[in-house]
């Protein structure tokens, strides 16, 4: 009995591995979606921008940092010229809050898993938060 029941858990355990697999590719393929259509011809097919005007997604503090500063980037674009390994970038980021959370959170998650990076994902719940703060009285 105790052996069915070990194998079960296991089994449940195994599956519930292969949903997370598969939940990461779905929102990896939308990701690459969105951001071929949005953030390649800024940021490079390779993620390594332009110097001096389009900061790189390569292994950055910015992209593998805290996830509510990149949500706040994309959501809020950026005009602030700022040094990513001794190299500074001014080139003013739009705004993409025209982009659904689940857009954003697909496209993050990308970014975040590609171009040598190994991030954990952005979930919708986490970009929600970010585009509508709880406004404490």
């Amino acid at each position: 009995m105790k052996r069915i029941v070990l194998m079960s858990i296991g089994f449940i355990f195994f599956m519930a591995v292969i949903a997370q697999t598969n939940t990461l590719k779905e929102s990896m393929n939308r990701g690459k979606k969105v951001y071929d259509k949005v953030c390649l011809s800024c940021h490079m097919a390779d993620g390594g921008g332009v110097p001096k005007m389009n900061p790189p997604l390569i292994q950055t503090s910015y992209v593998l940092g805290d996830k509510k500063k990149i949500i706040y980037i994309v959501l809020h674009g950026m005009n602030d010229r700022i040094p990513i390994e001794d190299e500074y970038f001014s080139n003013n980021m739009a705004s993409h809050a025209d982009l659904t959370d689940q857009q954003i959170a697909d496209v993050l998650t990308y970014v975040r898993n590609s171009f040598g990076n190994k991030a954990d994902a952005v979930s919708i719940s986490e970009v929600k938060a970010v585009r509508n703060p709880i406004k404490k009285k």
